[in-house]
Order: C-alpha cells, then sequence, then structure tokens
C-alpha cells in the first residue's frame, strides 16, 4: 500500500527483488503499524452512512479507456483536475489466494482497495482495504487503513473469511482531512475511521485496484487471487456528481509478463489473476 503504482515504459526491463523472509514480513508490518494512534472501534456499521452510489446525475468528467501496464497495480483510475474527488466506494467478495504456479517462496499475498490519490497525484494518498495472503496452505487476511506516507493500520479485531462480502469507502472532507470505513456485510461488523494528515491530497485521483504491495524495500510474491470485482463502483466529486468507472484508465501488473486482466463496466471494476 505505498504511494503509487510504478507505470512501465514500453521496454520492460527484467528486474530482481529479494524478496523478504516470512519473518521480515511480519516484523516489518508489526513495526509499520504498531505506531498507530488511531484504533478505531468495532461497532455494528449500516453503510448508507458511508458514501454510496446512487447515480443521480450523468458522469461530468469523461475519460479514454486505454491499457496501462505497472508493476504493481492492477485495477482502474479516474484521473482529473485537482480537488475533483469527495469520494470513491466500492464492494467486493473476499478471495481465496493460491501461491502462483512455480513460486518458491512458501507464500504470497495481494491486496484489495479504494483511494483517492497516489497514481498522477505523488503527495499523498488516503485508502483502505484487504490483504490476503497464502502460507504454507493457510489463508489469512488483514483489514487497513492509511494515508501515506504516513504507514498502514491494522483494524485488528475485524473478522474476515473467504467469501466475506466487503464494502470498501474513502472521503477526502478537505486535503487534510477525511474518513474511511470497512464493512464486512458477512458479519455485519465495521469500522469508521476519521483521519487527518498534513501530507495534503491533491483529489485528483479515484481508484479501485488490486496491488502487489511493498515490503522491506520489495514486492512481496504476488498471490493468486483469481477475480476481484468491485461492484456498485462509483467515484463522487466535490461539486455533488457520481462518476462511473466506465471510461477510466485500465492499469495491469507486469512482472517479466503481464499478471492480471482488468475491465469495467458502468458499476464495476474487475481484476483477474492471469
Amino acid at each position: 500500500m505505498l504511494l503509487s503504482h510504478f507505470v512501465l515504459s514500453a521496454v520492460f526491463a527484467a528486474t530482481t527483488f529479494a524478496f523478504p523472509t516470512a519473518r521480515e514480513r511480519l516484523d516489518a508490518r508489526v513495526a509499520r503499524r504498531a505506531s498507530s494512534s488511531l484504533h478505531p472501534d468495532i461497532a455494528k456499521l449500516d453503510a448508507s452512512t458511508a458514501p454510496r452510489s446512487k447515480f443521480s446525475s450523468r458522469p461530468k468528467i469523461v475519460n479514454v479507456t486505454h491499457d496501462e501496464y505497472s508493476s504493481n497495480w492492477g485495477g482502474a483510475v479516474l484521473n482529473a483536475g485537482a480537488g475533483t474527488w469527495a469520494s470513491v466506494v466500492g464492494t467486493f467478495t473476499v478471495p481465496v489466494p493460491s501461491e502462483p504456479a512455480g513460486d518458491s517462496a512458501g507464500w504470497a499475498s495481494a491486496s484489495a482497495w479504494v483511494g483517492i490519490d497516489g497514481d498522477t497525484c505523488g503527495s499523498a494518498i488516503l485508502q483502505t482495504g484487504v490483504d490476503f495472503t497464502i502460507q504454507n496452505g493457510g489463508v489469512s487476511y488483514d483489514a487497513w487503513f492509511e494515508w501515506f506516507p504516513d504507514g498502514a493500520q491494522d483494524i485488528s479485531g475485524l473478522t474476515i473469511s473467504p467469501g466475506d462480502t466487503i464494502y470498501t469507502a474513502v472521503q477526502a472532507t478537505s486535503p487534510n482531512s477525511g474518513y474511511t470505513w470497512l464493512i464486512n456485510y458477512s458479519t455485519g461488523l465495521g469500522v469508521e475511521v476519521e483521519i487527518s494528515n498534513p501530507a495534503s491530497l491533491c483529489m485528483q485521483d479515484a481508484e479501485w485496484i488490486v496491488e502487489d504491495f511493498e515490503e522491506n524495500g520489495g514486492m512481496v510474491p504476488f498471490a493468486n487471487f483469481g477475480s476481484v470485482t468491485f461492484s456498485g463502483a462509483v467515484a463522487t466529486t466535490n461539486s455533488g456528481g457520481n462518476v462511473s468507472p466506465q471510461g477510466a484508465t485500465i492499469i495491469d501488473i507486469y512482472q517479466n509478463q503481464v499478471l492480471t486482466s482488468t475491465s469495467v463496466g458502468s458499476s464495476s471494476v474487475t481484476v483477474n489473476y492471469v
């Protein structure tokens, strides 16, 4: 869940990463997230109190859909002028990850999230989502929120299981303040976090992403996550409009080969592992 994806040039260069061990990855996660001053309560939440899709107006922003490649992001991004986006919403079903064919690390991870900024805006990013990890045959999940450049913070105590339906939303109330919501519809429990940061958002990128995230200076082994579909996907503008992801820039992950295939609809973003 680092700041931005790294867009690859037309000529793809092979890169070798020193992947951390499982122990190193756990230590890094604990160190990165233990310093949080925010400890959100796990509670019964109603997603109607958070941003959600209404599509009361036609999209006011038009983008030309085209493909880009990244070393770590797969999904869709709506790019606009600074100060455009107020919120981003998406709901997805928790996948069951598996180790990719030929992987020898003994574990692999990926993360699904929604966010504001981090693509064309490099100063900050507001995001929330779920990591999914396979290690020695066991599957685990980790819910989190982040305002980069501060580290991601675990939402401890929120149980997530394969097949659960997860509602995610972020809202920027100003360049330096906002909210995140992560609600497990399957259990009825979730968290609302009010957050602020001196690092200013540009509010110009709206994103639905599956990520090969970074630990200890290198990207983790990327899990085969099958498919993640963000349904009810919508970005709202500060002027009150609702914008569909249809027409967004499509980004797919390339690491010596193409690893994802992304498609968008009027209210959905689907990222497939290939």
